[in-house]
């Protein structure tokens, strides 16, 4: 190891000789002035508080209106509105027992009917809010879960059709 530490110091020339006149003075000066302060970080960390709570405000005033429930409307539509979307539940939960590839088409399609009657939904329940409290968009709204549980029905009826077919046969003949 010493032989490399001797070659080292060899090869590389080192000053280490005194330094050039005058330099202590030039340090000690510049110990002595005052240094500039540059950018304020204070400044700075109360512009990004001010900025952060406009964006908190402005965040919460146009946050998005929650969805307007029967319960507000009148106590007995909000019993009215559990059953629909229990139902309605209970029924996506049936049908998920039956899902194979067999069925998954026509699951798929079902399922996309009840998008779209959603999406209706969603239209009655920004018309109540302009509008108010009105009987036929509330009547609109009632029907549109009973589609929806009509069409889960439906095709529950169908998949367990298509599961046993043998019983396809004696329902057909009691229904003629």
């Amino acid at each position: 190891m010493e032989d490399k530490l001797k070659e080292f110091l060899s090869n590389n020339d080192l000053d280490i000789f005194e330094p050039h006149s005058g330099h202590e003075d030039r340090f000690l000066r510049k110990l002595e002035k005052p240094q500039s302060k540059g950018v304020s970080f204070k400044w700075l960390s109360v512009a990004a508080s001010v900025v952060l709570l406009i964006g908190f405000y402005f965040g919460t005033m146009y946050q998005p209106k929650q969805e307007i429930n029967f319960s507000d409307i009148a106590p007995e539509m909000g019993e009215t509105q559990m059953f629909f979307v229990n139902a309605i539940n209970h029924e996506l939960r049936e049908i998920e027992k039956y899902r194979n590839l067999d069925t998954e088409s026509i699951i798929e399609e079902a399922l996309d009917d009840i998008e779209e009657l959603e999406e209706h939904y969603k239209n009655y329940v920004k018309d109540l809010e302009f509008k108010g409290n009105e009987e036929q968009i509330i009547q609109a709204m009632v029907t549109n879960y009973q589609q929806r549980l009509k069409i889960l029905q439906s095709l529950q009826t169908l998949l367990e059709r298509l599961k046993n077919p043998s019983n396809q046969n004696i329902e057909f003949n009691e229904t003629i």
